[in-house]
């Protein structure tokens, strides 16, 4: 019997500080950057600094993809279903009436629940998740570190909706969302949205195309141009390791 691990398992772990550059993008392999190594803090902070992100299925090595287009928010281009408008004004109108079945919400509250939750739930177009155990151990320790956020929805006490991302300057990294009621995640996302345009936020990376983000204003924008908008929009004072 082989007991030999993979060589992408034997890959350093990288802390917050460390800096790891990527192999340069090459057109031929569809986004694919590379595969293999880990999701340690370092690993993981270079990549989204890199305009990289990783995204793999079970009992495969990590992928590091930078798709081209790149499909994003700007939080300014924000639209609202007349659907979704009025969920948001009655549920407004109840919590105010102390109705316990009105949605309430949170900010990094529940942040290992959510991700889980992200990885539990049926999605039609996907076979499995890829948000695997490491995956969560990866991203709950950038949580803790203070550039994973969650935001969550609740009911009747209960965690209903929300999703999760990464931060870091004025661009948020959106990864994963989940509802067990219609609309927790959306209105949610609406809030959220919001808050961030008015923190100053300019930019929500949905990676790829969905039809749930494009009904929110996102958009497709080139390869290129996201990474021009990283180099203008990730400046954060805790990345000075990175930024000399």
């Amino acid at each position: 019997m082989n007991n030999k691990k993979p060589w992408y398992n034997n890959f350093p772990y990288l802390s917050v500080d460390e800096y790891f550059e990527f192999p340069p993008y090459q057109k031929e392999f569809d986004g694919i950057i590379s595969t293999g190594g880990n999701l340690s803090p370092g690993m993981l902070m270079s990549a989204y600094l890199q305009g990289i992100f990783p995204w793999y299925g079970k009992d495969e090595p990590i992928m590091w993809w930078s798709p081209d287009p790149r499909f994003v928010l700007y939080p300014k281009d924000l639209h609202i279903p007349k659907s979704l408008q009025k969920v948001i004004k009655r549920n407004e109108k109840i919590l105010l009436q102390g109705d316990e079945n009105a949605f309430s919400y949170s900010t990094d509250c529940a942040f290992e629940q959510v991700i889980e939750n992200c990885a539990k739930i049926e999605r039609p177009d996907q076979d499995g998740t890829w948000i695997t155990p490491e995956v969560i151990d990866g991203y709950c320790e950038l949580h803790n570190l203070g550039f994973a956020h969650s935001y969550e929805t609740w009911q009747n006490g209960k965690l209903v909706g929300g999703f999760y991302g990464v931060e870091i300057g004025k661009i948020f990294f959106g990864e994963s969302m989940f509802a067990l009621v219609p609309e927790a995640s959306k209105t949610v996302f609406v809030r959220f949205v919001k808050d961030f345009d008015a923190r100053g936020g300019k930019l929500i990376d949905s990676q790829v195309y969905t039809d749930n983000l494009a009904r929110f204003g996102a958009k497709n924008i080139s390869r290129q141009a996201f990474l021009r908008l990283e180099k203008k929009y990730l400046k954060d004072d805790r990345l000075k390791f990175f930024q000399s």
